[in-house]
């Protein structure tokens, strides 16, 4: 069977890593909308590369099979996004601090007492690397299977049993 997980695992992941550097110059990263269009790229991306994998297998692939690719797809593209994100920190720590500030203010916007807040922003601050690894990890793991499910489902698929014709 010809794979394309590799291949479209790095091509996504380069289009997140340059929207996360041009986010990040133009300011934006913070905003729930831009983080909103990486999920929707690397979603869309998923889907494509399942599609393209029945398709350059003439079809006769399983759902687990495009499911499998896709996920695989889904692991590189965590990986490449994770570590990008724990270099970016190092380079631009003011991330940390803009991130920081969105917490307090939404707090503050629910209501919160100034202690609990400054508690949440003293846990927070302690434990920022872990929540951004982790939660990277799961957010792009979560969404990937959710996408690799779309892409299985939509892919054209022959049956097994058939021989190819030529």
């Amino acid at each position: 069977m010809n794979k394309n997980y590799a291949q479209y695992g790095l091509i996504i992941s380069a289009i997140l890593v340059v929207l996360s550097v041009l986010f990040y110059i133009l300011n934006l990263n913070q905003e729930r909308w831009a983080q909103w269009v990486g999920v929707a790229v690397m979603f869309i991306g998923i889907v494509i590369t399942c599609i393209n994998y029945a398709k350059i297998n003439d079809g006769y692939v399983t759902f687990g099979n495009v499911f499998g690719n896709g996920f695989k797809a889904t692991m590189i593209i965590t990986v490449i996004t994770v570590v990008f994100s724990v270099i970016m920190l190092m380079i631009f720590p003011d991330i940390k601090e803009k991130a920081l500030e969105v917490s307090r203010a939404e707090m503050e916007k629910k209501g919160a007492p100034e202690d609990q807040i400054e508690m949440g922003i003293n846990f927070t601050k302690k434990f920022f690397l872990v929540f951004m690894i982790v939660g990277g990890l799961v957010f792009s793991l979560f969404f990937g299977a959710i996408a690799s499910l779309v892409g299985a489902a939509a892919a054209q698929k022959k049956p097994m049993n058939q021989p190819p014709q030529a």
